[in-house]
C-alpha cells in the first residue's frame, strides 16, 4: 500500500502589490503636500509644489546636462562600492582572523564610522586634488567601517555546530571559509554593504556640492546658488534614483549568491 503525502502548495509571491500601494502612498504625499503648499500651509519659498518639481525635472534634462551628471555620480559611487565591497569585506575577514589584530583596531574602526568625515575634504582634495579621484576616496573611506563591522560580526555569528560539522569533515581553513563561514555571514555582510553604500553616497553627493565639481552634487549647488528651488529639488530626486537603483542592483546579487532564500 502506497502512502500519499499531501502537501499544501505555498501561494505565489507577488511583488506588484506592495509596488501598487508603494506608488499610491507616493502619489497620496505628493498630492498633500501640493495642496498645502498652495494653501499656504507650508511656505513655497521653502518647499515648492510638487508640479513644479515635476516641471523642473523636463527643464533640467533638456538645459542641464542631468544624464551625465547622474552617471558622473553613478560610476563614482560605483567604484567607491566596490572598493568598500573588497577592502571592508577582506578587512573584517582579516581582523577575525588575527584577535589581537580586531581588539587593538575594531574600536578605531567603529569611531570612524561615527565620524563626519565629510568636513576632511580640504585634506583629500590636498592629497589627491580638485578632480573624481578626491569624491571616490571621500565615499569609500565613509563606507568603509560599516562593511568590516559588519563582516566581523557575521563570521563570529556562525553556528558552532555548523563549524564542528567542518572539522568532522576535516575541512582545511580555506575549505571551512568558503564553505561555512563565508556563507553564513553572507546576510550580515551584504547590511555593511548597505549601510557602506548610504555613507558613500552621502559623502559623494556631499564632496561634489561642497567642491562644486562633478555630477549631481555640484548640479545641487548651482541651482540652489540661483535660487532656483524647483530644480533644486528635482536634482535631489535624480539623487534618490542613483541610490534606488545601486539597492535593487544589490538586491539581485544577494538573491543571485543566495538562491535557497
Amino acid at each position: 500500500m502506497t502512502d500519499v503525502v499531501l502537501t499544501t502548495p505555498r501561494p505565489a509571491r507577488s511583488g506588484l502589490g506592495p509596488r501598487i500601494v508603494g506608488l499610491a502612498t507616493i502619489v497620496a504625499a505628493l498630492l498633500v503636500a501640493e495642496f498645502l503648499i498652495r494653501g499656504g500651509l507650508i511656505n513655497r519659498f521653502i518647499v515648492p509644489p510638487p508640479s513644479e518639481v515635476i516641471e523642473a525635472l523636463y527643464r533640467i534634462m533638456t538645459e542641464r546636462h542631468v544624464f551625465s551628471r547622474f552617471m558622473t555620480t553613478a560610476a563614482e559611487c560605483l567604484v567607491a562600492g566596490a572598493m568598500l565591497t573588497l577592502f571592508g569585506v577582506a578587512g573584517g575577514v582579516l581582523m577575525h582572523r588575527f584577535k589581537l589584530l580586531q581588539q587593538a583596531v575594531e574600536t578605531w574602526v567603529a569611531s570612524l564610522a561615527a565620524a563626519p568625515l565629510v568636513i576632511m575634504y580640504p585634506l583629500f582634495l590636498v592629497v589627491f586634488g580638485r578632480n573624481a579621484l578626491t569624491i571616490i576616496m571621500m565615499g569609500f573611506i565613509s563606507g568603509l567601517p560599516p562593511a568590516i563591522l559588519k563582516t566581523i560580526e557575521g563570521i563570529s555569528a556562525t553556528r558552532k555546530v555548523l563549524v564542528d560539522v567542518g572539522k568532522s569533515f576535516n575541512l582545511t581553513p580555506a575549505q571551512q571559509f568558503c564553505k561555512i563561514l563565508f556563507p553564513a555571514a553572507l546576510p550580515t555582510i551584504f547590511v555593511g554593504v548597505r549601510l557602506g553604500l548610504i555613507f558613500a553616497l552621502i559623502n559623494i553627493v556631499g564632496t561634489e556640492f561642497l567642491i562644486n565639481y562633478g555630477g549631481l552634487g555640484a548640479l545641487i549647488a548651482d541651482l540652489s546658488e540661483r535660487y532656483e528651488l524647483a530644480g533644486t529639488y528635482a536634482a535631489i530626486c535624480f539623487v534618490i534614483l542613483v541610490s534606488v537603483l545601486f539597492f535593487l542592483a544589490l538586491e539581485k546579487i544577494e538573491r543571485w549568491l543566495r538562491p535557497v532564500d
